[in-house]
């Protein structure tokens, strides 16, 4: 099974959840999704993968959530998609995937439940 973390090196959380997948003899490939961004239907696979909203999938403090008015209610699903990808800075990290199940390294430990039995 092919382990995956989105990760960017200077986000403490990301070293922090990489840290963590070696201390447990996890071997996973490392995708630093700011240079190799995701495409659409890779985020639209990690959305479901996590059962969540592309809103939530934001980091809604960065000015580029700000900037660019992302929290407009009106804006469809694919609208916010296509912002991600346009603006990958505002995809919330780390993201780990194992097989068909994913999820969001805050804090590093909620990662280990894809590894559960």
């Amino acid at each position: 099974m092919t382990v995956t973390i989105y990760h960017n090196p200077r986000c403490s959380k990301s070293r922090q959840t990489l840290a963590l997948l070696e201390q447990e003899g996890i071997k996973a490939t490392i995708r630093q999704y700011l240079n190799d961004v995701p495409s659409f239907d890779e985020l639209e696979h990690i959305l479901k993968m996590l059962g969540v909203e592309p809103r939530d999938l934001m980091r809604k403090k960065e000015a580029e959530y700000i900037e660019n008015k992302l929290s407009d209610t009106n804006l469809t699903r694919d609208q916010l998609i296509n912002a991600m990808i346009k603006h990958p800075k505002l995809i919330e990290r780390p993201i780990v995937i194992n097989g068909n199940k994913a999820a969001i390294g805050r804090p590093p430990e909620a990662v280990l439940a894809l590894f559960a039995d």
